[in-house]
């Protein structure tokens, strides 16, 4: 049964007088195909987190329901692993979802006081808000399907072989790392090095975000031949099909962030890809092509990179805008070129999409994003080639491929779109891998194959807003990302 309006009055602390209100028009049942779950901080170090039918209260201590049905009583990171599983069930209802790590995610999501925001609304796994922005294939919330990245480990050092029944998170990459390099690993990350999965010492470490790629998805073609070179990475390692839970909310640049940072966003401060920093009294747009190449502007002092924290020792940094502290950043030529536009300015100056010959070129002409990242992945790939022919090669590097999710936003998880986004990611990496052998390098590299977040394919017929619920109900509220 819906909560009456008195227990929004007692679970709410904040000076916002409207805060009650706001949460009984959101967690109305009425809303419930298309809010998931809504958060908010409660007091110093408490967040209440609801849906429709329950609420619980969030500690440092763990979680205790407060009324009706525990809304994150489910949380098994393995929930829906594998492609069959998870298309059998693509939108779990609220009864059946899960919510991995959900407490510390939920902390860590409002422990900025300035980013943090007063709410936090979830989008239902079925949600579908094209009026607003959204996609045939969306991502950000607490749900296991829409936090699972996948996490594949192979080469030199690595002890463990196949599919391992078992999870990582997307803070632990950057201590990963450093321990696959044999380098330090700093006391006091979020994160801690898997060194359960691979020794250290391989002369070259790299590691591989696929931006957005479904776990299910990839995990299954690297298998079936779809993807035959990501095959010949897990033929030589592992794969975790609990994947890695990415941090709250599970969107682009908090990730990147968290991945090489090894700090969930509450304390590296890139707490969504856009938010209002209360210090500065405006609105942040952090994860955009104009603005990717001052993305470390915004992490929080006490941040530092995993290139801060390798030092130096021959590191490479393509295509990823955390990239601060390394000896070779894509990013740091765009700075140095003074384009006041970013990346923007790079369009006139890549190869056409048209003439990639790794490129689906069906969607290529279909789609004008697809097209767009095909460029820049074409130049991550030419930039990987360059500094892998070198006489003297990265020791760490880090390789960020943007088409993946570019695929699955464009037509969901596990669509043709997607798949051929997959594809083509899995050439260029094929590409990548027969240099190395060549070069005879391929034996001395250890790889850590990760992504930012994973991807569900929205329901088309799953409409609903609730900004114009809370404008029915006269609440002025500021939406900085719809639902921060």
């Amino acid at each position: 049964m819906p909560m009456p309006d008195r227990t929004f009055r007692a679970l709410t602390t904040s000076g916002h007088t409207d805060l009650p209100r706001t949460l009984a028009v959101l967690l109305d049942p009425a809303l419930a195909d298309v809010v998931g779950l809504v958060a908010w901080r409660a007091g110093p170090e408490q967040v209440m987190v609801a849906n429709a039918f329950g609420c619980s209260r969030i500690t440092a201590d763990g979680h205790e329901p407060v009324h009706g049905q525990d809304p994150i009583a489910r949380q098994d990171p393995l929930a829906f692993a594998g492609r069959d599983l998870e298309l059998a069930d693509p939108h779990p209802s609220a009864e059946r979802n899960h919510y991995p790590l959900a407490a510390a995610r939920l902390l860590a999501a409002f422990a900025d006081p300035d980013r943090a925001p007063d709410v936090i609304v979830m989008h239902t796994d079925a949600h579908f808000w094209p009026e607003r922005g959204g996609h045939l294939g969306e991502h950000g919330s607490l749900s296991v399907l829409q936090s699972r990245a996948p996490w594949l480990q192979s080469g030199a050092g690595v002890t463990q072989r196949g599919m391992l029944p078992t999870h990582a998170r997307i803070v632990d990459v950057a201590p990963t790392l450093l321990h696959l390099a044999g380098l330090p690993v700093p006391a006091g990350l979020d994160g801690r090095p898997r060194t359960e999965f691979a020794s250290a010492g391989a002369q070259h470490v790299i590691g591989l975000l696929w931006d957005g790629a479904n776990s299910s998805a990839l995990l299954a073609g690297a298998t079936d031949g779809t993807l035959p070179n990501v095959g010949r990475l897990l033929a030589a390692g592992f794969a975790l099909t609990g994947g890695a839970v990415a941090e709250f909310p599970s969107v682009t640049l908090t990730n990147h962030a968290s991945a090489l940072t090894g700090l969930s966003p509450g304390r590296h401060g890139i707490v969504h890809n856009a938010f209002y920093d209360r210090h500065l009294q405006r609105q942040v747009l952090a994860n955009d092509a104009s603005t990717w190449h001052t993305a470390c502007d915004l992490l929080r002092p006490a941040a530092r990179t995993l290139w801060e924290l390798a030092g130096d020792h021959g590191s490479a940094c393509v295509n990823e805008p955390i990239d601060r502290g390394a000896g070779y950043s894509t990013f740091a030529l765009v700075r140095a070129s003074g384009a006041d536009d970013g990346a923007r300015s790079l369009r006139g100056s890549l190869a056409p999409a048209s003439e990639d010959p790794h490129a689906d070129q069906g969607w290529v002409g279909k789609d004008g994003d697809y097209a767009w990242s095909t460029q820049v992945d074409a130049m991550g790939l030419a930039q990987m080639m360059t500094l892998f022919d070198a006489d003297a090669p990265p020791r760490l590097a880090w390789w960020n491929t943007t088409l993946t999710d570019t695929g699955h936003h464009g037509g969901g998880a596990h669509s043709a779109e997607a798949t051929a986004a997959l594809i083509d990611s899995d050439r260029r990496l094929g590409v990548f891998l027969d240099l190395l052998e060549r070069r005879d390098l391929l034996r001395h590299s250890v790889f850590l194959l990760t992504a930012d977040h994973g991807s569900v394919a929205a329901e088309p017929a799953c409409r609903g807003d609730w900004g114009e619920a809370l404008a029915a109900a006269g609440l002025a509220v500021r939406d900085e990302a719809y639902g921060y």
